[in-house]
């Protein structure tokens, strides 16, 4: 890191990460919102439906492998912006959209606003030394938000607009977000060496990797999943309207989101392992109760906001890890955790909604939760490497 660089310019990626990221998950999640809506004008089941909101899921949990790697090779302000400028190519495709399977192909490539996620963190871990990382990316981490924003507002949007108006509007914003970053982002200088695609996956031969891939996978998994199919499951469970399930859906991921450097200042403190232990008990907790409540609005909600929480901190200190595992490829393990992490936000909603559809009932979904979260648990207790704990170690 160049000693002679402005003070304020580390700061200034980090807000500036921090917001084209939180417009790149607007775009990432719009889909959720309008689920009903698309559910009803193409006549789709529980599975089409749900295949349509995780679609984005997929294609931005992939990419953020190549995607991370690219940002470390390219540098951020590149890959970002230009990512962004891509995203208007589908959203202006599905505001032409005239049937399914069109606009599920749209959803795909709107997936691409997912991947930012790993462009952000290796762009803004860069510009900060080991000892903050966790609460930096714990604050670059509230780009979220627009996940927030878009359970709220894309209802709004296409109340008052119509549905082919809100993709082009959308469009319009991360238009603007691209030409913002580019003309305001400045990139480090890159690294002496850069390492090609082939040799930055060699991080997947260690073990840490896969852990922290595990555990990402049910925390942020847990947070996309519970983003993206909260508002059909209020609607269909508790005959909710939009508007009244994308607010509270907003407030999820709003509690999620705002908790997460939270997490990765407890894990800077204490160590990573100690703050993911409290996290799997918590939230195996949580998830038992929502299992026992699909039938009260209330104790349902409690369920919801108490795993938000410790979703929310889980994710902040599972990143705190990534830059200790391997300090000169973060941009490869950001990419396979973060991947992770967006793979288990796909499955849930599918795996969901094929549940609601055999048996009709969510209950089976929420004790597979509780399993998988055990087993989370186990494996942070007994198989966890003892030197990704080092530098949160010292640091404490």
């Amino acid at each position: 890191m160049p000693k002679n660089r402005p003070k304020n310019r580390p700061i200034q990626a980090l807000l500036l990460s921090t917001i084209a990221m939180a417009a790149s998950f607007v775009i990432w999640n719009l889909f959720s919102p309008l689920a009903i809506t698309f559910k009803e004008l193409y006549r789709l089941n529980g599975f089409q439906a749900s295949l349509l909101v995780a679609a984005p899921v997929l294609l931005g949990s992939v990419m953020r492998i190549p995607m991370g790697i690219y940002a470390d090779r390219y540098g951020g302000r590149r890959v970002f912006s230009a990512t962004m400028l891509f995203l208007i190519v589908p959203l202006l495709a599905a505001s032409f959209a005239s049937s399914y399977s069109v606009l599920l192909l749209c959803a795909l490539f709107i997936g691409m606003g997912g991947s930012t996620f790993a462009i952000s963190l290796t762009y803004v871990s860069r510009w900060f030394p080991p000892r903050k990382q966790g609460l930096v990316l714990g604050l670059a981490g509230l780009g979220n938000l627009g996940s927030a924003a878009a359970s709220y507002g894309v209802p709004v949007l296409h109340a008052q607009m119509g549905l082919s108006a809100t993709f082009r509007m959308l469009a319009i914003m991360i238009g603007a977000a691209a030409i913002g970053f580019w003309l305001l982002g400045k990139d480090l200088p890159n690294p002496a060496s850069v390492k090609n695609f082939k040799q930055s996956m060699a991080v997947l031969r260690k073990k840490s990797t896969w852990l922290l891939s595990l555990f990402y996978f049910l925390t942020f998994g847990g947070f996309v999943a519970f983003s993206v199919y909260l508002p059909t499951l209020l609607k269909e469970q508790f005959a909710l309207s939009a508007t009244e399930a994308g607010f509270r859906t907003a407030v999820f991921v709003l509690l999620a989101t705002l908790i997460r450097p939270l997490g990765g200042l407890w894990a800077d403190r204490i160590g990573s392992r100690r703050v993911l232990a409290v996290v799997f008990s918590g939230f195996a907790i949580a998830a038992f109760l929502m299992t026992l409540s699909l039938e009260r609005l209330s104790l349902f909600t409690t369920g919801c906001l108490i795993g938000a929480m410790f979703l929310g901190i889980g994710n902040g200190a599972v990143f705190k890890m990534v830059p200790e595992v391997s300090p000169q490829d973060t941009g490869a393990v950001t990419g396979i955790v973060g991947a992770a992490g967006g793979l288990g936000g796909f499955f849930p909603p599918m795996l969901l909604g094929f549940i609601h559809d055999a048996s009709g009932s969510y209950v089976n979904g929420f004790v597979l939760l509780s399993v998988f979260t055990a087993v989370c648990f186990g494996f942070n207790a007994w198989t966890i490497r003892p030197a990704i704990e080092k530098g949160a170690t010292r640091a404490a």
